[in-house]
């Protein structure tokens, strides 16, 4: 996928799917309004997710951000484990079918995990997220039972067309593991949480593309999208001084494009435009 926003045609119909990291404040908004439509356009997707929980001021997302993520040209909008951070979202998920938050959350919380939807081409997507349990901050119910359970509903290649798991967890073990659990139920897993791109984009052997982690959709000239003064003040002396503030320089669009055929991933390729990580050279695809 080159930079400019040219895109090679490899098969005669793939759908085509782009999903984008973590969201993180002012510069990751920026970033999706200036440069997904053209994507959008230019690489004619059929199907696109962002993930939005880090968008409004770094901890969670407001219903008007979310509004601003769709009006660019994003399908679906996943949350995490900041979903709720911002009050707004309370009201704002049930009043908007296309954010989804943890399935394995709270019980009570508003909203959904799961949904499906139709996509610019008429296919089906199923799009599922679910938080890791290994070093998170509050103890979640089990993912893997709780996606298990939610892709049955729904699955690949009978009821959906495509099926796309966001999985917001911190360590790369729990998200490979995530990746072959599902492996041939799933068009793409891909992991969120940790803002910083692996490298380590493939297909599984029954056809699931996987992504450890999609990095952020935000100013890498900074500490997972903070300005780093406090961030380092935190590791050097113990104690914080004031409150974390996101970076405002240029943005990295950072995330995943894959194509299917019949659910199943043919195509998998990093996407990185922008900022310090803007890919250089020839396209990979």
């Amino acid at each position: 996928m080159s930079c400019d926003g040219g895109i090679s045609q490899l098969s005669l119909d793939p759908m085509k799917i782009l999903f984008l990291g973590d969201v993180m404040g002012r510069a990751g908004r920026k970033a999706i309004a200036a440069r997904l439509p053209e994507l959008r356009r230019a690489w004619a997707l059929d199907f696109v997710v962002v993930n939005g929980e880090n968008a409004t001021g770094g901890m969670g997302l407001t219903g008007s951000h979310a509004q601003g993520f769709f009006e660019a040209g994003a399908d679906v909008v996943t949350l995490g484990d900041h979903a709720f951070d911002q009050r707004d979202m309370l009201k704002a998920i049930e009043a908007e079918p296309r954010i989804i938050r943890p399935l394995n959350f709270a019980k009570t919380a508003p909203g959904v995990g799961a949904r499906l939807f139709t996509a610019a081409n008429g296919k089906k997507v199923f799009v599922a997220q679910a938080l890791g349990q290994v070093f998170m901050k509050r103890p979640f119910d089990d993912p893997f039972s709780a996606l298990d359970a939610a892709l049955k509903v729904a699955p690949l290649g009978k009821i959906a067309d495509a099926v796309i798991v966001d999985f917001h967890a911190e360590v790369t073990s729990e998200k490979m593991a995530m990746g072959h659990w599902l492996d041939g139920r799933a068009s793409l897993v891909v992991g969120t949480h940790t803002h910083v791109p692996t490298a380590d984009a493939r297909i599984l052997s029954k056809g699931t593309a996987c992504l450890t982690d999609a990095g952020m959709c935000g100013d890498y000239n900074s500490v997972i999208g903070m300005e780093p003064l406090e961030p380092m003040r935190r590791f050097l002396t113990g104690m914080g001084k004031g409150r974390f503030t996101p970076a405002v320089g240029e943005a990295t669009l950072s995330g995943v494009y894959i194509e299917t055929d019949q659910g199943k991933a043919t195509r998998i390729e990093p996407v990185r435009i922008g900022g310090l990580l803007q890919q250089h050279g020839p396209s990979p695809l």
